[in-house]
């Protein structure tokens, strides 16, 4: 009798990973009725996304939340600024965390819930390398684009040195097999900003170059989960035929998630309830963007000047920066400014007529979802290309620009504002009806027997070699 299938699901311990690791994990449960799930992160990241459980728990009957080791007590201190120090973590985070999932496999096996498949995100190459020698089949779950997982297996199957030589010319035109021709400026910054050991994110480079490597390894086939779906990038995921990449997204919320984080008050949600139909502009740079007071004041003067309502997410310790400006009433005077709110929730909002985003791939996906148009402030990793598909290949936003001293200035963000929600066919009454209908494809490719919920089925099953791309 085969044993029970039971997915152990890892993760980088970083929100934008964290979140859409355990989307997959709760997606896994509900397509796999009688399946187990253990979902992982490290201790430090497992106590502050879970201090109810701080040594391991069970979310439900089938869901299990344990963490694992990265050789630390308390992870990496985010606030350094040496390279060396995250250098040295990210080879903790390797060793340490290698040794640590493989005790967690044979320690769930003596529980009697043995591991039958690892399901691992994208830093985590050592991941693939426990499975196997656990002899259990494993599966890398993409949390970007497939049009990134292109450009990277290209990048690191003969175009490397193509990008080198032309990683200080932003306009350089790199022709990618399979993909558009791409500029260097919107290729991920990993392979632009940080090959040379000097650089800050170069163990992450190394990291990703391993990941490449340790699929290449795997036979049969490595396979791929996209968070994306097959309509939004048929091309991209014709261009990795080297794997079987099943795009089985965009892996979204089940409605629970908001508990996972502190929330302001629920008046935000008030507000915009008091808010005309596409009126209000929301804007959010994810949970890792950090923002100078300069940065922070011409973004806030580009909405003032906007004269549309907008609700602003700034992280606590960013807002702290702003009580000067409160407590003088100089703003916000058509907005209001929160340090967290329920991002799903929020964009689906009838008020919500934007959205000025950094272009994490979540948010972008979580846009599409609820037919959202862009103003896209792309900063680093794949959030240059993200800019690029959400405004050349889907047609649903604006890039804008940032000045030679890298500051978004004001004009800008007033005038891409102006472009993505003037009606009209130039404007975004183009953007917002292309928005529409991408909703529309999204809710079809997720819905039961759409694309996405075939391929992840197909996925469970086991039975990948029958589906249709």
């Amino acid at each position: 009798m085969s044993p029970q299938r039971h997915f152990l699901v890892l993760t980088f311990p970083l929100q934008g990973h964290i979140a859409p690791a355990l989307r997959l994990a709760r997606r896994l449960l509900a397509a796999a009725p009688d399946a187990l799930v253990t979902f992982s992160t490290t201790e430090a990241a497992h106590r502050r996304m879970f201090p109810a459980e701080p040594d391991g728990g069970v979310d439900d009957c089938r869901l299990e939340l344990l963490p694992f080791s990265d050789g630390t007590d308390a992870g990496y201190d985010r606030s350094s600024t040496d390279p060396a120090a995250f250098t040295d973590y990210m080879a903790s985070f390797q060793a340490a965390g290698a040794r640590s999932v493989g005790e967690l496999v044979d320690a769930l096996a003596a529980r009697g819930r043995p591991v039958t498949r690892v399901v691992y995100t994208m830093l985590l190459p050592w991941a693939a390398d426990v499975a196997r020698e656990k002899g259990l089949p494993s599966a890398l779950y993409w949390i970007q684009p497939a049009a990134v997982l292109a450009v990277y297996y290209h990048y690191f199957h003969g175009y490397a040195a193509v990008v080198a030589d032309h990683r200080h010319d932003p306009s350089f035109v790199v022709r990618f097999p399979g993909l558009p021709p791409q500029a260097v400026r919107d290729l991920p910054s990993f392979i632009t900003d940080s090959t040379d050991p000097s650089e800050f994110f170069h163990s992450v480079y190394t990291t990703v170059r391993d990941l490449f490597e340790s699929l290449d390894r795997e036979s049969p086939r490595a396979t791929v989960l996209v968070n994306t779906c097959q309509e939004l990038e048929e091309g991209a995921l014709a261009a990795v035929r080297a794997y079987d990449a099943l795009p089985i997204g965009p892996v979204l919320p089940s409605g629970d998630e908001a508990g996972l984080f502190k929330q302001d008050s629920a008046k935000y949600m008030e507000w915009l309830d008091a808010k005309p139909v596409d009126s209000v502009v929301y804007v959010a740079f994810g949970s890792l963007t950090g923002m100078a007071r300069e940065q922070l004041d011409e973004l806030l003067l580009g909405l003032e000047e906007s004269g549309r309502p907008y609700l602003f997410i700034v992280r606590k310790d960013i807002k702290a920066e702003l009580a000067d400006a409160v407590e003088t009433d100089a703003w916000p005077k058509n907005g209001v400014v929160v340090e967290w709110c329920d991002q799903v929730r929020v964009l689906s909002h009838a008020a919500v007529g934007c959205f000025v985003t950094h272009c994490g791939w979540n948010s972008v996906m979580e846009s599409m979802a609820c037919g959202v148009p862009m103003v896209c402030v792309p900063q680093m990793s794949d959030q240059r290309m993200n800019a690029w598909l959400v405004e050349f290949e889907w047609r649903v936003g604006a890039r804008a620009e940032v000045g030679g001293d890298g500051v978004l200035r004001a004009v800008e963000v007033r005038q891409r504002l102006e472009e993505v929600t003037q009606d009209g066919e130039a404007g975004a009454g183009g953007a917002r009806g292309t928005a529409s209908e991408w909703k529309r494809v999204v809710a079809e490719a997720l819905g039961k027997d759409g694309s996405s919920d075939r391929n992840l089925r197909a996925f469970v099953e086991g039975i990948i070699s029958s589906v249709s791309l």
